[in-house]
């Protein structure tokens, strides 16, 4: 093959046009270590710029009887491996993209867990607590809160009077209160509603 070391670029190229082999290895051997370095400067990644010149090089293989009459090796060779290189530096920011976005969600999605954890056990605690109330005190309250019935609707469901329900209903408050201590009461007021 010491003859075609000897040609120029545009003989190698018009020799690849029509298909010759030994031109595309000549063309390979002459421009690979020096596409390798250009895609490594550009992409600083030695395993994406050798993928990017094997590609490109395959792709000037693939096309040989399509490229131009009047083609310069160079500027082709070199355009293609910046456009590939810019290729991946935006699938690099979509990929980040992406990514930023899977963690905000996994981040998003255990902070709602955990809230929903941590919601679930305050409901727990709340329940324990009203289920320890005496059984009238309990029906009362529940009424009141779960049901949202008034005092006077309370007092006429249990057959007690209104005076009785509303002390039934204010034990069952300051006794929660007491068992769950001052700082969870502001979550439980809102809670109960």
């Amino acid at each position: 093959m010491p003859g075609y070391k000897c040609l120029s670029d545009h003989e190698l190229a018009v020799l690849l046009k029509e298909g010759e082999e030994k031109a595309f290895t000549e063309i390979y051997e002459r421009y690979h270590s020096l596409l390798y370095i250009y895609a490594h400067k550009k992409l600083r990644d030695k395993q994406e710029a050798q993928d990017v010149v094997q590609e490109v090089l395959s792709v000037l293989w693939n096309k040989r009887f399509q490229l131009a009459d009047d083609l310069s090796l160079t500027a082709y060779l070199f355009t293609a491996v910046r456009n590939k290189a810019l290729d991946i530096f935006s699938h690099r920011k979509v990929e980040a993209k992406y990514l930023s976005a899977v963690q905000h969600l996994i981040d998003t999605s255990v902070d709602s867990a955990d809230f929903l954890v941590r919601e679930h056990d305050l409901k727990r605690l709340i329940e324990k607590e009203i289920e320890a109330l005496p059984p009238r005190m309990r029906e009362a309250f529940r009424l009141s809160r779960e049901l949202r019935l008034s005092h006077k609707d309370v007092a006429a469901r249990m057959e007690i009077s209104e005076q009785t329900a509303s002390t039934q209903i204010k034990k069952a408050l300051r006794i929660l209160k007491m068992r769950v201590g001052t700082g969870l009461w502001t979550l439980i007021m809102l809670y109960l509603g």
